[in-house]
């Protein structure tokens, strides 16, 4: 079979059906809009209002979320209908497969993958900075060879960072549905905390730090600032913010009633994350100037300490920290499906794809914890941001084009979903444009890095892929 062959060969949707049945249907609506909210109100809410006011779009920056949000929820409208459609284990990847081809499916999880791996280290960097924000007023400071990534301000390693991924790790080992119930406790208290700083910050806002809103465009040490180009840039940054529905798309395969679960699940936790981001931005920048917030991993904590509200910053940022477990359960749930997917085709060593005798991915698992653990331990907060972005919308680029591939489908090889994208043939390809529009306006290290990372994947599935698909048994 030539390359190009093996590259457009697609996967029977019948397959991968049969191949998860193994996997346990226990999460319900409740769990889904857990798992979505839990992971896209997560560290960012507490850090990246503030450091993209600072560095790109002053007191605008909720129009940074916003725009963020509208291509986010047009690329939910597709995922939505894929999820519902194809309930497999490893979202976009898999739908892809099914629908382009092994070798686009390749590109595709490849693009994810970096998102899980990063985003985990992302995660924990975001909860380490909170938590250790959290103690110093008690007079508790970590040595700084133990609080910063390897080169970072004198760090050797992050070991809150590590501690905490390695806890949510033998959380997931002991299966979705314990991890559910935790995740739904913590998201609760999360939703609560950010609702507490919300009106105890509105009571500290000074209405002269919103003028002028949109400050003027001016270019400051290299990074666009200020009119609508720094706005642009800022809905770059913060595009990972809204990379939750992705995993929770990941785990549509341990999901109860697909059909209905995951767009609900998917449009759900969207919703009520675009409406806690833009009320937490404006509060934000309304109880300081937007550059008071610049290189501060933790605004929240420390603007309502500054207007004097000690003890609701203490009980804000420690229940943000405990919720931020949310994230990491969340990232480190559908980043492990990821990796067991492809263990599963072959695409990566078979040993991945191995489920436990409680039906469980736990190779997987441990793989991904140890990237992340490594990835968190040698690079910094704000270069994560970036290329988690990149790896997503290359995802999102796929998810929505794919649509036209799958509508043609449903109702034959592959179930007609209860939910479809609307607008059909015009939205899919505005939700990939709104996705192109955000990844252009990545900085250029992040584009590089993105290449690097596209140009290994290649390589492997080029020289271990090809060779070791279990399509290679099935289509000779």
């Amino acid at each position: 079979m030539s390359l190009k062959s093996k590259f457009l060969r697609q996967e029977d949707p019948a397959v991968y059906q049969d191949k998860d049945s193994h996997l346990a249907r226990v999460l319900g609506v409740k769990d889904i809009l857990a798992l979505g909210v839990g992971t896209i109100v997560s560290t960012s809410i507490f850090t990246l209002p503030g450091v993209v006011s600072a560095q790109h779009a002053g007191p605008a920056v909720a129009l940074s979320f916003l725009a963020a949000a509208v291509v986010a929820g047009l690329v939910a409208f597709a995922y939505a209908e894929m999820a519902a459609a194809m309930p497999f284990a490893g979202s976009a990847y898999s739908w892809i497969n099914v629908v382009f081809g092994e070798g686009f499916g390749w590109i595709a999880g490849w693009a994810l993958l970096a998102e899980y791996f990063i985003a985990v280290a992302f995660v924990g960097s975001g909860l380490s900075a909170n938590f250790r924000g959290l103690i110093q007023p008690l007079g508790v400071t970590f040595p700084k060879a133990l609080a910063n990534p390897f080169g970072t301000n004198g760090g050797i390693i992050d070991i809150t960072s590590v501690v905490v991924v390695l806890m949510v790790a033998f959380l997931l080992s002991r299966g979705a549905s314990t991890a559910a119930r935790v995740q739904n406790t913590l998201v609760v208290l999360k939703v609560l905390a950010i609702l507490l700083f919300i009106v105890v910050g509105a009571t500290a806002l000074h209405p002269q730090n919103y003028v002028p809103f949109i400050p003027a465009h001016k270019v400051v040490n290299g990074n666009q600032f200020g009119g609508w180009q720094g706005i642009y840039a800022g809905v770059s940054m913060i595009f990972l913010s809204y990379i939750g529905f992705d995993s929770v798309a990941a785990n549509s395969a341990e999901a109860k009633d697909p059909q209905k679960t995951m767009p609900r699940g998917i449009m759900g936790s969207l919703v009520i994350a675009v409406l806690l981001f833009v009320a937490v931005s404006l509060v934000l920048v309304g109880m300081f100037h937007y550059s008071d917030y610049a290189n501060n991993a933790e605004p929240v904590g420390w603007a309502l300490r500054q207007s004097g509200h000690t003890l609701v910053a203490t009980v804000v940022q420690a229940i943000a920290v405990v919720g931020m477990f949310t994230a990491l359960i969340g990232m480190m749930l559908a980043g492990s499906r990821l990796v067991y997917s492809f263990g599963r085709d072959g695409l990566l060593p078979k040993w991945l794809g191995v489920l436990n005798d409680k039906q469980l991915p736990n190779h997987a698992l441990s793989t991904i914890t140890i990237v992340g653990v490594v990835i968190g331990s040698l690079f910094p907060f704000a270069f994560l941001s970036q290329l988690i972005s990149a790896g997503t919308l290359i995802a999102f680029m796929f998810v929505s084009l794919g649509i036209y591939k799958l509508r043609p489908r449903e109702g034959k090889d592959i179930p007609d979903p209860s939910f479809k994208m609307p607008f059909y043939p015009v939205l899919p390809f505005i939700a990939f444009l709104g996705a192109l529009a955000v990844f252009w306006g990545l900085d250029k290290d992040a584009k590089i890095y993105a290449l690097i990372w596209f140009v290994c994947g290649l390589l492997v599935y080029l020289f271990y892929g090809t060779k070791h698909s279990s399509l290679n048994k099935t289509q000779k």
